[in-house]
């Protein structure tokens, strides 16, 4: 498993309601707080705070895999949908840029079943099918043209009003503004309910269709019942984003009840991998102290012998770790990730060289896997051994080409290649890790030198070429 560093999400990730004028931004501001489909990214990133984003071969491949029957059933491209994991530990997802699905670790951890996290992934892939995002840009263009409207006719009642005193006969310009912005936010929110209720149903639809149960997502909708984030007993549900918790259950429950998969139970498999995520997550991203209590030692199951392995590899207790993952792949030895995990301890406490060797092993039973394959060149390199840059080179190489977004592998390929003596692709490389990093002006940098290097219109001088074409996205006023 690896974290990113702290990255701000691009623009492109923001929630449409960045894209408001700051008046008309202002009287939707209730939007961006309750909305949980695209609050969570655009809060973060229109406040500068940084989300680091969670990598884990293991994982992602376990969400694809629930997510495929559910795209497929939409009529939605599963290989234009990326789910992205995001290291917070509240129960949430969320769609956000079209179609990526956007999951909290805190919504696997605290998941109980395969089912729950099914049908939330069903839930997002509604609003995909929906085309949600794309008509709530339209909204937020509405919303900007009746924030304008509201200016216009405060103004107008300001000048009509004996100079904006209130009480003589004519109406204060800050009532009818507030009333404009107020009817503008309402508008916003009752047209997010309604897609909340359709991405309800669209779930259920999906479900049905593959013969899962619909039991999860209701589940799902108790917890946040329960929840106090989501208790309101009190409010206005007319300034709410999403339909109150106990409406959703209500209409919920009666669709799902219908559906003759309604008892559909997950297979023994399915929860064996669901359990292991859920134990690879606790012993990455909580403190040991809770991972003991979810773990205890007199609980001898694979998943918990497994958390209490990488909360060893955390706690910088690697031999510990090593030892408690070959216990594991006596039992599994074609597990790739057990293998992938015992190399990651070794590889991390200065082992590299001994890293390779099960590392190897995990690309041999998961060959498709970007993320293993850069784990992999990383320990070739690390490993200072001449006779295995050529191989490193490959791998990484073959990460990068799946994957261009993997930065750290690009950052590794320019060691290998200034190892071997070829400056022009290490500079090529590192301008790619600059790349993928959002930092422009080093990739440039770093491409200019490159192209003084590299033969004129071969491959590589022209990646390095279209680096120094990129224009990117820059903030307003810079």
């Amino acid at each position: 498993m690896r974290f990113s560093r702290a990255l701000r999400f691009p623009r492109s990730f923001l929630s449409p309601l960045a894209a408001v004028a700051p008046a008309a931004r202002d009287a939707v501001a209730g939007v961006t707080c309750l909305a949980l489909v695209l609050a969570p990214v655009a809060a973060q990133a229109q406040s500068g705070e940084r989300t680091q984003v969670v990598r884990d071969a293991e994982i992602e491949k376990l969400l694809m895999d629930y997510s495929t029957p559910v795209l497929k059933a939409a009529g939605i491209r599963v290989s234009a949908v990326k789910v992205i994991l995001i290291q917070n530990p509240t129960f949430n997802a969320f769609v956000a840029n079209g179609q990526k699905i956007f999951v909290n670790t805190g919504a696997l951890i605290e998941s109980r079943s395969p089912n729950e996290i099914i049908g939330v992934l069903a839930h997002e892939s509604g609003h995909i099918a929906g085309g949600h995002l794309a008509r709530l840009h339209q909204q937020i263009a509405n919303a900007k043209i009746l924030s304008v409207v509201g200016m216009l006719a405060g103004a107008g009642a300001l000048a009509g009003s004996a100079g904006g005193r209130v009480g003589q006969g004519g109406v204060g310009a800050g009532g009818v503004l507030a009333g404009s912005q107020e009817l503008v936010r309402r508008n916003l929110l009752s047209y997010q309910r309604s897609e909340e209720q359709a991405a309800d149903q669209a779930a259920v639809r999906y479900l049905t269709a593959t013969g899962q149960s619909a039991k999860g997502l209701l589940d799902t909708m108790k917890r946040m019942d329960d929840n106090s984030l989501f208790r309101t007993s009190g409010l206005d549900p007319y300034v709410l984003s999403h339909p109150l918790p106990k409406e959703r259950m209500a209409a919920l429950e009666q669709l799902a009840k219908k559906s003759p998969a309604y008892d559909a139970k997950d297979s023994a498999a399915l929860v064996a991998r669901h359990e292991l995520m859920r134990a690879k997550l606790s012993g990455f991203t909580e403190r040991p102290e809770t991972v003991m209590r979810r773990y205890p030692p007199s609980d001898r199951s694979v998943a918990a012998r497994y958390a209490r392995a990488i909360m060893a590899y955390r706690t910088a207790r690697s031999s510990q770790a090593v030892t408690l993952m070959d216990e594991l792949l006596r039992e599994q030895p074609k597990n790739p990730y057990f293998w992938e995990m015992k190399g990651q301890a070794l590889l991390e406490s200065g082992r590299a060289r001994e890293a390779i060797a099960p590392l190897r092993q995990a690309v041999a039973l998961t060959p498709s896997s970007a993320l293993i394959r850069a784990m992999l060149g990383r320990a070739m390199v690390a490993s200072g051994d001449p006779g295995v840059v050529d191989q490193a080179i490959r791998e990484l190489s073959n990460a990068t080409q799946r994957e261009p977004e993997l930065a750290d592998a690009f950052r590794d390929l320019s060691t290998a290649y200034a190892r071997k003596g070829d400056i022009g692709m290490a500079e090529l490389a590192a301008s790619q890790y600059y790349f993928a990093r959002g930092e422009w002006d080093q990739a440039a940098t770093q491409a200019t030198r490159a192209k003084a290097k590299l033969k004129p219109n071969s491959p590589a001088w022209l990646r390095a070429d279209d680096i120094l074409a990129y224009q990117p996205e820059r903030p307003p006023g810079k």
